[in-house]
């Protein structure tokens, strides 16, 4: 016998009411182990709810279509009646209609109900409302970045887990392709400066191999990341618009446009990539201090979306991201 819980909405409040549910022996129950805990789960899920865009992005990489979706920006208000134009980059990919779920961060209660999920998949972000995710469905909560990990527990929690290792030998020769075929580039300009600036490139947050993944897949094809010293890649200083000459080094640039505002993007998401990058290049172009330096002279200055690394942590991300910097940096003129 298993008590679990229903939960319903009542002038603002929540309530719980335990009831009792009679499980088949021939439904097969496991312990998945994740970032709260352990959590039992039974049969094979059919409802899943993806909270946040890296979960999103595993599932649908296990052939997993999302009954629910709480995404991390405000693209759309309502359920996802055509996601491939309401969720950026992944919407093409989601052949369900899901509910929406909201924002990542404070996902709708009442969207749940209205789903009766058998599964739940968050982050780190939702430990605040794991109790009562819980009290939902079972609910597993990983970390955000640790796609390898987080593929295998999901894929264990589904019944597939020889996908899971089928996806990340594809993904790891990806990368294996992805160096050979930079090669004769990073011969010839190895040496990477990457910056996360603010929009109008006051503060400039240095990117490297050890604090962010946009840097560590570009140090996986053979570049060389600059930094004015070793002494602390994962945490950086922020550095000025007057520091940047230090760097005259580096033989090309990288700029991860950062632009994330809720507001700036609802029901634009097909300018996402866009709105990313467009402000960042205006400045640049007219910023004296950037035009001088020799990779701008060279040419060599390239913008990219900071979310196909940071908001797609997985595979389809890195298929994404790496393609990117193939059309940039290989492909143009």
């Amino acid at each position: 016998m298993l008590t679990t819980f229903t939960i319903a909405a009542c002038g603002g409040r929540v309530v719980q009411h335990p009831i009792s549910k009679q499980l088949s022996p021939a439904i097969a129950c496991q312990v998945i182990s994740h970032e709260m805990g352990s959590t039992t789960v039974c049969g094979q899920p059919q409802k899943i709810v993806a909270i946040g865009t890296s979960m999103l992005e595993l599932i649908l990489s296990l052939d997993i279509q999302p009954a629910g979706f709480a995404n991390r920006i405000l693209f759309h208000l309502g359920d996802y009646d055509r996601p491939s134009t309401q969720i950026p980059y992944l919407g093409k990919l989601v052949t369900s209609q899901p509910i929406n779920v909201g924002l990542d961060y404070k996902p709708s209660l009442e969207a749940l109900l209205k789903i009766k999920p058998d599964l739940i998949l968050g982050t780190e972000v939702n430990r605040n409302q794991y109790e009562i995710l819980s009290k939902i469905a079972p609910t597993l909560l990983f970390k955000w970045l640790d796609t390898k990990t987080n593929l295998r527990v999901i894929a264990k929690a589904i019944g597939n887990p020889q996908k899971a290792e089928q996806i990340i030998a594809e993904n790891d020769q990806r990368l294996r392709n992805a160096h050979k075929l930079f090669s004769p580039f990073v011969a010839a300009h190895p040496r990477v400066l990457m910056l996360t600036p603010d929009n109008h490139l006051i503060q400039n947050k240095l990117v490297t191999g050890s604090n962010s993944l946009c840097g560590s897949l570009v140090a996986d094809l053979g570049f060389q990341l600059v930094y004015l010293s070793a002494a602390n890649t994962k945490i950086p200083p922020l550095i000025s618009i007057e520091i940047l000459p230090q760097f005259n080094n580096a033989d090309l640039i990288i700029l991860l446009g950062y632009n994330f505002g809720q507001s700036n993007h609802l029901n634009e998401p097909n300018k996402f990539q866009d709105n990313q990058v467009n402000n960042l290049k205006q400045e640049w172009e007219k910023n004296a201090i950037a035009q001088s330096m020799q990779a701008s002279k060279d040419g060599r200055v390239y913008f990219l979306p900071a979310y196909l690394c940071l908001g797609l942590p997985g595979p389809i991300g890195t298929e994404l991201y790496l393609k990117e910097l193939q059309k940039q940096l290989l492909l143009s003129p």
